[in-house]
């Protein structure tokens, strides 16, 4: 089963009813004084409508509109809008497969004033403009001329977005008349699918509240029984073993069993007040009511969608994931849903919840959704964003509860350290008082000499450091030099410095620039052990010579080393 809304509706309205009301008790049943157009020839409907439209008595000081649904026999809703004013004997109607109550409650005011003025074509007129105007886009301004330089002006919803306050009559009336505590309590028993009645004895205010019930579900939609105001003549559903969610004027209700009716959760919107043999709030996930709650309790969300976005983020947090369970078959090609994987992918706390969702038929339509249904398919995209945004949000707080940790750290730091340095046995030394505890003074003492063993420590790193950068300097003015602590790689390595060995430079034979042949040198160097003269002072390496044995520093010049200039650099590599 997919939307309840027909897709693509030819026309903004199907047919406009005035009903008579009936004739007092044992009289003529109430019926159709007149329609437009004449052509509407659908019996189901047009045997309905006066029964929905005189429900029941009910009290009529002001004008009162009010909503119902007939169901077809694909699952579809045609939607009744009703006008009954006081004193009169009759009632407005208009049959309609779009659910926009604000524009049509309008166009009943609009279409009374006409009924009542001076020329009664305009109501004509007018009922054949409204007929033949195209279905105007969800959400923009409608103008629909008639007669001579006649207009009417109306605002279509758009059904497609989360309904506002106070554009949204049902939501508004809801929000008024229920408290947070019970609008979740009622929240609750829609998810379990329980037998909810809802109560009062204006049918304005009936209607509202069981519309608006049945909106904060979205994007999933209510499966069972749905009756706005229960015509009398149906009071036996009350009696029914299956869900359902109906709204029953008080004068009704009094005239019922309660026995009979069994368990049922029972919403009295005149008294604010909920009855329920469940305790279904308590068996939701904690963590989800009380963020609904904190939502709704919220001041910034009692103007615009955050009311209906309150519940769509309860939602989000129950099947926000339900994507992350889909699996693709590669035998027959189609997508199944893993109910396994599914509870296992929720929080232990939540997994006992999930088994029971998978059971309900709600959770089973939003799953096993049509995908050719494109209204369905909206209110899932619209879905899927919100999660988006949700994990955003989450992000976001995640990051603003760390920076206030943080911001928190910082401010009560420094007190726990001022704490910490007054009670300090120790603080004797920064006000170089003397202590007389011997544990201190054993402390201190160690404390002390460690100290001194670090500083000369330093000294002596700082001196080794110092040497190294001399012979640096010195590898940088002459290569061929390579101090002991440098490796074959030109990495710096720890070695003492009584330990002189250095690498190897080796230079292989190749073909220099110009055809000139090269040759292989295998020197090291070893640090001198002697200086005798001022000469003697810039050497710091004694040569020694593979081939030639150890040769001393005053030997060194009748060394054989080629020139700079004929060198093969490019042949030269650390051995």
């Amino acid at each position: 089963m997919g939307s309840r809304l027909r897709e693509n509706p030819r026309r903004l309205l199907e047919c406009w009813c005035e009903v008579v009301g009936p004739q007092g008790e044992g009289g003529r049943p109430p019926w159709i004084s007149q329609k437009f157009p004449s052509t509407y020839t659908d019996e189901e409907v047009l045997k309905s409508v006066p029964q929905f439209t005189f429900p029941c008595p009910f009290e009529n000081t002001t004008i009162q509109h009010f909503s119902f649904v007939l169901t077809s026999l694909d699952s579809k809703w045609t939607y009744g809008f009703c006008r009954h004013a006081p004193g009169s004997h009759t009632a407005l109607v208009l049959l309609s497969h779009l659910p926009w109550h604000e524009i049509f409650y309008k166009l009943l005011n609009h279409l009374a004033d006409l009924r009542g003025g001076d020329d009664p074509g305009d109501l004509t007129a007018c009922l054949q403009s409204v007929y033949k105007a195209p279905v105007p886009t969800p959400g923009s301004e409608v103008t629909i001329p008639y007669a001579s330089n006649k207009f009417f002006v109306g605002t279509c919803p758009d059904h497609y977005k989360l309904p506002t306050i106070p554009e949204n009559r049902n939501l508004l009336e809801y929000y008024n008349a229920v408290d947070v505590e019970n609008m979740v309590a009622i929240f609750a028993s829609m998810l379990f699918e329980r037998r909810i009645i809802i109560t009062s004895r204006r049918v304005s205010r009936l209607s509202a509240c069981v519309q608006a019930a049945n909106l904060v579900l979205w994007p999933m939609q209510w499966q069972h029984i749905f009756i706005p105001v229960l015509p009398q003549h149906l009071v036996d559903y009350l009696l029914a073993p299956m869900p359902f969610l109906i709204g029953v004027a008080s004068g009704l209700l009094t005239k019922v069993q309660m026995e009979d009716i069994g368990e049922a959760v029972i919403l009295d919107a005149d008294a604010n007040t909920v009855s329920s043999p469940f305790q279904d709030t308590a068996s939701l996930p904690q963590e989800v009511t009380a963020t609904l709650r904190r939502n709704l309790r919220s001041a910034h969300n009692t103007i615009g969608d955050g009311v209906a976005r309150a519940f769509l983020r309860a939602l989000v947090q129950l099947i926000g994931n339900y994507k992350e369970a889909l699996q693709f078959r590669e035998d027959d090609k189609k997508i199944t849903f893993c109910r396994e994987r599914f509870v296992a992918l929720r929080p232990l706390a939540m997994q006992s919840f999930a088994e029971k969702l998978l059971q309900l038929q709600i959770f089973q339509q939003f799953i096993g959704r049509d995908f050719s249904d494109s209204i369905q398919e909206t209110n899932i995209r619209r879905l899927e964003l919100e999660v988006n945004l949700l994990g955003e949000r989450s992000g976001s707080k995640v990051k603003q509860q760390y920076w206030q940790f943080v911001t928190s750290v910082r401010k009560d730091g420094g007190a726990i350290i001022k704490t910490m340095k007054s009670k300090s046995p120790f603080k004797h030394l920064r006000s170089n008082e003397p202590s007389t505890n011997p544990a201190v003074k054993s402390a201190v003492k160690s404390v002390t000499k460690g100290g001194k063993q670090v500083k000369e420590k330093g000294r002596q790193t700082y001196k080794e450091f110092r040497g190294r950068l001399r012979d640096l300097q010195q590898l940088r003015e002459d290569p061929r030099t390579s101090p002991s602590w440098v490796n074959g790689e030109g990495v710096m390595q720890k070695k003492p410095r009584s330990a002189p060995t250095s690498p190897t430079i080796t230079r292989r034979p190749r073909s220099a620039v110009g055809g000139a042949r090269g040759f292989v040198v295998k020197t090291t160097y070893k640090r001198a052990t002697q200086v005798n003269s001022r000469d003697d002072r810039n050497r710091k390496y004694d040569l020694i010579e593979g081939n030639s044995g150890l040769m001393s520093p005053a030997s060194t010049d009748s060394l054989s080393t080629p020139s700079p200039q004929s060198l093969d650099l490019m042949g030269v590599y650390w051995g």
